[in-house]
């Protein structure tokens, strides 16, 4: 039941450091409470000739380029050649992949990002996981919080499924395109390979394939 929001519908398990937190569980809101004590873990367990503990349960790959004023909180992982670049604020609970790019005036908190993956402008990303390519534009962001603090829900095929959390953000599916300045309310997920345009107001289940023009306007990619 609801296979399309499966983490193994969304992601490439071979494209993340942190693939055995994803082991026997099924939806990705799921590991969302789980990402700070496995990240302590999974730190202890990384090469010494590889990465290097900076303070507090922080490791930072030896061949990643982290700029001298940027922020990071414990615990955190950053991936071999990732650019984490002047004034990005990381208040931990955090996994960013390989060749990754974390932008100036980005915050990350309690987030997977997978490989290759870019927020590299103003972008918030909180209590989310996002795909291997994902990428979000300059000004995007994830609302993780709603409005009235009760548990976020996600509205599937008119249906409304309980994540028994008062913070989520977004779920985005490997090669994800979000357009700048676009909000990803409390408890998108968002299917392999599709495109929101510039702009948008997010907000529940959007399928794979698609391009979002608006909430009211989603429409397949053409073969």
């Amino acid at each position: 039941m609801y296979d399309a929001l499966k983490n193994k519908n969304l992601f490439n398990m071979d494209e993340t450091i942190a693939y055995e937190i994803f082991t026997d569980i099924d939806y990705p809101w799921e590991i969302l409470p789980l990402i700070g004590d496995f990240t302590k873990k999974l730190g202890e367990s990384l090469p010494a000739e590889e990465y290097t503990k900076q303070g507090d349960d922080i490791w930072i790959a030896n061949s990643a380029d982290v700029a001298p004023t940027a922020s990071i909180t414990g615990p955190c992982i950053i991936g071999k050649n990732t650019e984490v670049r002047p004034g990005a604020f990381i208040r931990g609970k955090v996994i960013v992949g390989e060749n990754c790019v974390v932008g100036n005036s980005t915050e990350l908190k309690n987030v997977i990002l997978f490989n290759n993956v870019q927020v590299p402008h103003y972008n918030y990303v909180g209590d989310s996981i996002l795909g291997y390519k994902s990428h979000m534009g300059a000004g995007s962001i994830t609302s993780n919080v709603k409005s009235d603090k009760t548990k976020v829900t996600i509205n599937y095929q008119g249906e409304k499924l309980q994540t028994g959390l008062k913070k989520m953000g977004a779920m985005l599916g490997n090669y994800v395109e979000v357009g700048c300045n676009s909000v990803l309310n409390p408890g998108t997920v968002i299917g392999v390979n599709t495109n929101i345009y510039p702009l948008s107001s997010v907000r529940g289940y959007i399928p794979k394939s698609s391009i979002f023009k608006k909430q009211t306007n989603i429409v397949s990619k053409e073969l």
